[in-house]
């Protein structure tokens, strides 16, 4: 599979006409998913779907447009193009996974789901038609479950900003919801430098690792001291804790410099 410049242009291509899928479906499901939050009672939720679906629509898309200059480099047999390729699926996992989640709490369909399941077959073509070795895809897999959580981080703590009624807790939600953003874009951008082999993907997993944290642990620890119970939004700090960790051995830090020196 690796340099199949024919495979990797039939994925393209299906790159392509999934970033249509990400419109009509996301459209389609708009609405219905706010009239259900707001029949469901969390008026404040459905103001969190009107900004994610938004938001996500838009990066599904982009990475619809992404991948015909990626189509082109699959024709014309330039390399350049899996690894672009692997960057618009990454967003196209995103653009189909968080949607599941408030339309299932309110018992409604899901059908991003076919985006999550294109955009992550789409994923793991690019990397076996570049050849990555197995433990940087395994690396790379690790850090986009981070990748996913640090970014629904941001968007519980837009709900919990409109529901806390502490200063304190309300002055927490903002400040860390931006930097959890924040912090899914670096850890994307991680995962393209990683399977790349770029010299600075070492210092960018360090800084996604630490954005994590910095975004997730105020968040979670906060949302603990409002509902008093363990707060789901303290899995993607401590998986990031892991990741920096395990980021710091010497072990892990030559298998990401190798690539670049050679």
């Amino acid at each position: 599979m690796k340099g199949n410049h024919k495979l990797g242009a039939i994925l393209a291509v299906l790159g392509i006409l999934t970033g249509f899928l990400v419109l009509i479906l996301l459209a389609s499901t708009y609405m219905p998913v706010v009239n259900g939050k707001i029949l469901d009672g969390r008026p404040d939720e459905a103001i969190t779907v009107r900004i994610t679906y938004a938001l996500l629509g838009w990066v599904g898309m982009s990475a619809g447009a992404l991948w015909v200059p990626v189509l082109y480099g699959f024709l014309t047999k330039k390399e350049w193009a899996w690894g672009w390729g692997v960057a618009a699926a990454t967003a196209q996992i995103l653009a189909g996974f968080f949607p599941m989640i408030p339309a299932a709490s309110i018992k409604m369909s899901a059908p991003t789901i076919w985006v999550f399941l294109i955009g992550f077959a789409l994923w793991f073509g690019m990397l076996f038609i570049g050849g990555v070795k197995k433990q940087v895809i395994a690396l790379a897999f690790v850090g986009g479950l981070a990748y996913v959580l640090t970014f629904i981080d941001g968007v519980g703590a837009i709900s919990r900003y409109q529901t806390s009624d502490n200063s304190f807790a309300i002055g927490m939600y903002a400040m860390g919801q931006m930097i959890n953003w924040w912090g899914a874009i670096a850890w994307a951008v991680f995962i393209y430098a990683l399977v790349k082999g770029k010299s600075w993907a070492y210092p960018l997993g360090l800084f996604a690792a630490s954005m994590s944290i910095f975004g997730g642990y105020p968040v979670g620890l906060t949302d603990i001291f409002q509902i008093g119970r363990f707060s789901m939004f303290l899995v993607a700090p401590l998986l990031s804790t892991g990741l920096l960790v395990t980021l710091l051995l010497p072990g892990t830090r030559r298998m990401l410099e190798k690539p670049a020196a050679g």
